[in-house]
């Protein structure tokens, strides 16, 4: 084969396998570069909500430290419904923004894909005219040619020809890493895609409730304080009566603690469950508490942190959800409301009450920052938060209110009872604020 005659058809072959990687790429290009302005208009759209709920977030905690009252429970009620729906539009432009990154994602990856295809087509070229070339001796080669001259000069080209079928393979290489990066990225947004989907159908019914209970309280309080404080006095008296006969309960439940199968006190195994957490009131349930009626017989047998309602609720260490159950549906029954019992692989088990949505089913495993649920106030509650409890896991059961004894009020709803000795403060366990 004539050297000349190779050298014109590679040059041919790269040319136009430019040319039309060109004409594919722009078009590409102009494709992503649109899904990219209109990514960034989301992102900005995002930055606004997010500030719309920082807002109402500081609005809340001005109502929530006001004196209870009929109008600051309605007060609160609107601005929570407000929050939620701004938290509902932010995921809402979330979820677009993610399906616009997948779209990009997409076309990137088929861009890379012809990419990589034609490189692999013009490198087979390259070899197979090589091998005939290859094919042939110095001899023939050198007869080819006029002069000596000729000779070194088309040896020249050939080797210029090589280096070019060289780059192509680092061009191919360094194509293929980038397709693997973009398929990674784009699972990675196709399952944040099903959780923020997940999370837009949970802050739905957060709304419902929401809706639901401002609704309730108009018809039972028919607009008047005198009716609300009365209901509140109610409420108290029953919990008050609950809290002392669970209190019984648990006092005559035996359990023995081996430290060696916890962790130690300082050994931050969990996360906080919140992000940005404030305590709103602290550990104090234990024998001590008990018996000397330190904290001015305010006994707690978890910590209280402070969030305004649809806050999300984070698993502090993967685990097993051994239970998940809803007071509320008992009549009468002050107690967790919607509530869920987390088992974690190093012998403690966390309690996650008063929550507005509960976002796991029994059985299911989690990983470390999995949502749990989201913060309200259901259940026994003077206002939004949640109720973070940790126990040994072996001391620990769920168990029906009535299957202990006639506990007013709550009778067949589910609830976590635990020995004294079972409790432990989170404060133990999770990292210094």
């Amino acid at each position: 084969m004539n050297i000349y005659l190779y050298k014109s058809f590679f040059i041919g072959l790269y040319v136009i396998s430019l040319l039309s990687l060109g004409s594919h790429f722009a078009y590409a290009q102009s494709d992503i570069e649109k899904l990219q302005s209109d990514i960034s208009a989301k992102n900005v759209r995002l930055s606004e909500i997010e500030k719309e709920i920082a807002q109402y977030k500081v609005s809340l905690k001005e109502v929530g430290a006001e004196k209870s009252t009929l109008q600051k429970a309605i007060n609160q009620l609107t601005l929570e419904h407000k929050k939620v729906q701004a938290d509902i539009s932010y995921t809402e432009n979330k979820i677009s923004a993610t399906d616009l990154e997948i779209s990009k994602l997409s076309l990137e990856i088929g861009s890379t894909g012809d990419g990589i295809s034609k490189n692999n087509e013009a490198i087979k070229e390259i070899m197979r005219s090589m091998n005939v070339s290859d094919g042939e001796s110095l001899i023939e080669v050198l007869l080819q040619n006029n002069t000596i001259s000729d000779f070194w000069n088309a040896f020249e080209e050939l080797e210029t020809i090589k280096n070019k079928m060289s780059e192509k393979i680092i061009t191919l290489s360094l194509q293929k890493d980038t397709l693997e990066g973009k398929k990674v990225s784009s699972t990675r947004k196709k399952e944040d895609l099903v959780d923020l989907q997940s999370q837009y159908k949970d802050q739905q019914g957060i709304l419902t409730h929401n809706t639901a209970t401002k609704s309730d309280l108009l018809s039972a309080t028919k607009n008047e304080e005198k009716e609300y404080q009365t209901i509140l006095k109610t409420r108290q008296e029953a919990r008050d009566t609950l809290t002392a006969e669970v209190r019984d309960i648990e006092s005559q439940l035996k359990f023995i603690l081996d430290p060696t199968t916890i962790p130690t006190t300082g050994s931050t195994v969990f996360r906080w469950p919140v992000d940005n957490p404030y305590i709103t009131q602290y550990f104090g349930y234990t024998k001590f508490a008990l018996q000397s009626g330190a904290y001015k017989n305010n006994m707690h047998n978890g910590m209280d942190l402070g969030a305004p309602v649809g806050t999300k609720i984070y698993a502090p260490l993967s685990g097993t959800v051994r239970m998940t159950g809803n007071t509320d549906l008992v009549p009468g029954c002050y107690s967790w409301g919607k509530w869920a019992l987390i088992d974690h692989p190093n012998g403690l088990s966390s309690l996650f009450a008063h929550m507005s949505q509960i976002a796991v089913t029994p059985g299911q495993k989690l990983q470390t920052s999995d949502i749990v649920g989201y913060v309200g106030s259901t259940g026994y509650s003077t206002g939004p938060h949640l109720h973070f409890t940790v126990y040994v896991t072996a001391g620990v059961e769920v168990k029906q209110f009535n299957q202990f004894k006639a506990v007013t009020g709550c009778g067949a709803a589910l609830s976590p009872f635990a020995a004294v000795e079972a409790y432990q403060d989170p404060l133990k366990f999770l990292p210094p604020l």
